[in-house]
């Protein structure tokens, strides 16, 4: 059944200067453990981005079709999940995180999906309804849990729906503590930027999972966490690792970051500083589905910074996370039950 074997990052080790390796691993302390095992929602997180409704079609196939060389799927089952910034605000509620939801969607059945299942998922939702769009759907169809084919609805949303969220953006971000842009490249956050601006002179702390080949507009965030993928996308190819450690300490001096996460697939997590390299290596899961393994990264992130938790732990912490949501098939998250008991597998006392 099992469709992917992918890398999950776990534990973590550091190198000094860049360097050379110190061979001390990232534990969680005790304050860290006590403030999971309390609270998550002590202050606020403000997710801004693309959303989408992500649609599962269930089904199986026994037969090819008469019409076409294709396989016909009978669907059995329907299943809808919020999806990009929409999964990013849902992980975080469902950590008992204290997050609210700032987007656009178009005036249709999938909005007012989506708005139904984030309200019960207890996630608060700002989302502005362009007449001009459709709200963006992903839909897939499986069989077996194997995906057959995925089908895309998106449109832009209009200049003057997106002057309305920045408006809106400007209005409530000193009622935050901690602010996460998911940019899906759809159109949602073309005034990136200005919202960085608007971010770091209210002192809010700013994350970003970013997308496309141009990183100029993410200058002065807090962090932003790019896969391998689009890390290669943003710097170009390197050789080896010295020449990866070069282009991400070139990108995060030429963007003033304050951190550069970069997620490496079966290399691993590496985050960058000012002074310090901290590599997570890689455990081998076998998983369903990698979809939105990346929303659960930034959710958890985010959610443990705000908590004022080391960024070391915290993303010792959102590696836990996706390694726990990748086991699942589709856009998934998790609780603060299961993240408890990856721990005390780990060995924490979680009592």
């Amino acid at each position: 059944m099992l469709v992917a074997r992918v890398i999950v990052a776990f534990y973590g080790t550091i190198r000094a200067g860049f360097n050379s390796y110190t061979g001390d691993n990232v534990v969680l302390n005790d304050i860290t453990l006590g403030k999971i095992k309390q609270s998550l929602n002590k202050n606020k997180i403000l997710v801004v981005g693309d959303v989408m409704l992500d649609r599962y079609w269930f089904g199986d196939v026994s037969r090819i079709s008469p019409e076409a060389p294709v396989p016909i799927a009978k669907i059995d089952k329907t299943d809808d999940r919020p999806g990009g910034a929409a999964n990013v605000a849902r992980n975080i509620a469902s950590l008992n995180g204290n997050v609210t939801l700032l987007s656009v969607v178009g005036n249709d059945e999938p909005a007012i999906t989506l708005k139904e299942i984030l309200a019960k998922d207890k996630v608060e939702a700002i989302l502005k309804s362009d007449n001009t769009i459709r709200t963006i759907v992903k839909l897939r169809v499986l069989a077996r849990n194997q995906q057959l084919i995925r089908l895309d609805f998106e449109e832009n949303p209009s200049h003057e729906i997106l002057s309305e969220v920045l408006g809106v953006y400007t209005e409530i971000i000193d009622n935050y503590d901690t602010v996460i842009l998911s940019d899906y490249g759809k159109g949602g956050l073309s005034h990136a930027a200005k919202m960085i601006e608007i971010a770091k002179a209210h002192n809010k702390r700013i994350l970003i999972d970013p997308k496309g080949n141009d990183y100029s507009k993410y200058q002065h965030a807090t962090l932003i966490t790019p896969n391998k993928s689009e890390f290669r996308d943003a710097v170009g190819i390197w050789q080896n690792e010295a020449e990866f450690k070069q282009k991400a300490i070139d990108l995060k001096n030429k963007l003033n970051l304050d951190y550069l996460l970069v997620t490496r697939s079966d290399e691993g997590m590496s985050l960058f500083n000012s002074h310090l390299q901290s590599d997570y290596p890689t455990v081998a899961h076998e998983v369903y589905d990698v979809s939105g393994a990346g929303d659960t990264v930034i959710a958890t992130l985010g959610l443990m910074l705000a908590n004022e938790i080391p960024i070391e732990e915290a993303v010792m912490l959102a590696n836990i996370a996706a390694g726990i949501v990748v086991a699942k098939v589709g856009t998934a998250t998790l609780n603060l039950d299961e993240l408890v008991h990856q721990l005390k597998l780990l060995g924490y006392k979680m009592d």
